[in-house]
């Protein structure tokens, strides 16, 4: 990604990246880079990712506090990271319409003896599962009911179309820094 940024602007070619776990020098090179061509990035092209993930955070926001959230991810046993990009990116849409706070309010492992819930906290969990393609559950629960949301990604091929699409939107857009929800048209 860092190689194939410098080489698209020096070209002046539009740039779809799907990298996560990048650095915030990185993130502030693809900054850099949008004022010169137009880039997309996303950590997840799926279509329905990106529907389920504007539709996590609306819910969060109407249902409020008193509903718990917990983010389930699964992945085959081989990806290196944890959590995924996606779910990541879940929670911090999430706490972007709620108004809370990535670093404060998103936690990442529960054990020990005393884990009560807090109000307002939202849990991440990872699972590593044989050749699972991508599983992404958000839960929402209160006393007496619970909501699920859930995307599983039976095929790689989802993702490519998503990407193609993305492309296919970028050309011929102005220098910028676009996500999957201008192509789809979401409030994210």
């Amino acid at each position: 990604t860092r190689k194939l940024l410098a080489e698209c602007v020096q070209r002046q070619i539009a740039l779809v990246i799907g990298t996560t776990g990048l650095t915030p020098e990185d993130d502030q090179a693809i900054t850099d880079a949008a004022t010169a061509i137009p880039v997309i990035q996303a950590p997840n092209f799926s279509l329905v990712v990106n529907v389920m993930t504007m539709l996590a955070a609306k819910a969060a926001d109407l249902l409020g506090d008193r509903y718990d959230i917990e983010i389930l991810e699964a992945h085959h046993r081989f990806k290196k990271d944890a959590p995924s990009g996606t779910a990541l990116n879940i929670a911090r849409e999430i706490c972007s319409a709620t108004g809370k706070s990535y670093e404060d309010d998103v936690i990442f492992t529960r054990h020990g003896d005393e884990v009560t819930r807090k109000p307002g906290e939202i849990t991440m969990q990872t699972l590593r599962l044989g050749d699972a393609v991508g599983e992404h559950t958000v839960y929402y629960a209160t006393l007496g009911e619970r909501m699920e949301l859930r995307h599983v990604g039976t095929s790689r091929d989802s993702y490519a179309i998503g990407a193609v699409r993305a492309a296919q939107w970028l050309a011929n857009k102005q220098p910028g820094r676009y996500a999957m929800g201008d192509v789809l048209g979401l409030d994210v």
